[in-house]
């Protein structure tokens, strides 16, 4: 990522990593699993050339702190993760901001957009229904494409021993069953995704992260089910991916959110890897407007 900046923010007791470049309107980057902040090298030296960029690995994953999970994983509730990138942009001065987030990251940033209604000023999430529709539409299908939603949740340290048999071929086989582009994944990123992969601790606090989102995550959205993300909300998802296969995307955010637009993009799982420029293209006139 030429022009950025490596910081180990203090995010309130949390050491969060991120990566800043450019000038203008604060914009933050969220990252899903199993990927990190790197996820965006591609389109994030672009939005730097009209954007105060800031790339941010979430709590557990990449370089960032990782913490136990705590009584009934509160410590990877989406609530605390989202508090975490909240404290990471308010380190650097910006009282408001847009969020762009993947996967995991978006979840975040859709937990974000609710408990913090004036500090995020618009939300792109790539390639997610929400995750509390996910679930209570689970079905044959769903269950088959997402297994790890249901194999990640089990009681430690099932999965995390399971998987550190051999960490690697878990995580190439996750990311190239998601990936429906060829050649899209730089080797040097997924070297990157493996290192951090390797660390045990990463394993497990990816694990915590989804058993909060099969527990505490649930509780917080049925106490919020009546609110509604107040500011501008746009969906995108890969035409080629499991998301779009399963659910009406929009539909589903217009059930969560007030202002939804979107569309598929021609790729799988992550746009941003997949297809940049389709995703600038989106981005520019939505964070613009």
């Amino acid at each position: 990522m030429p022009g950025f900046t490596w910081f180990d923010v203090d995010a309130d007791g949390v050491r969060i990593r991120a990566a800043i470049a450019g000038d203008g309107p604060p914009l933050l980057l969220l990252h899903g699993h199993p990927q990190t902040h790197l996820t965006w090298h591609k389109v994030a030296p672009e939005l730097a050339k009209h954007f105060t960029v800031v790339a941010a690995d979430l709590r557990g994953y990449g370089d960032s702190e990782k913490l136990d999970g705590g009584e009934a994983h509160v410590n990877y509730s989406k609530r605390a993760m989202a508090a975490d990138q909240v404290a990471v942009m308010r380190s650097f001065g910006h009282d408001r901001f847009a969020v762009v987030a993947h996967d995991r990251g978006a979840r975040v940033a859709h937990r974000m957009a609710l408990d913090f209604p004036d500090l995020v000023t618009r939300v792109t999430l790539l390639d997610i229904a929400p995750t509390a529709t996910m679930y209570a539409r689970t079905d044959m299908e769903f269950a088959r494409r997402y297994f790890w939603w249901f194999f990640l949740i089990q009681p430690s340290p099932l999965p995390e021993k399971m998987i550190g048999a051999d960490p690697a071929f878990f995580l190439n086989k996750h990311i190239s069953g998601q990936i429906k582009t060829e050649g899209a994944s730089d080797p040097r990123v997924l070297e990157e995704y493996q290192r951090c992969y390797a660390d045990p601790r990463t394993r497990h606090a990816i694990c915590e992260d989804y058993r909060a989102a099969a527990t505490i995550d649930l509780e917080h959205d049925a106490a919020d089910s009546e609110k509604k993300v107040q500011v501008p909300l746009m969906a995108l998802w890969g035409g080629r991916g499991t998301v779009g296969a399963l659910y009406d995307v929009l539909a589903t955010w217009r059930e969560k959110a007030i202002d939804v637009r979107g569309h598929a993009i021609d790729c799988g799982h992550s746009p941003q890897e997949e297809a940049p420029q389709a995703l600038m293209d989106a981005l520019g006139p939505f964070l613009a407007a």
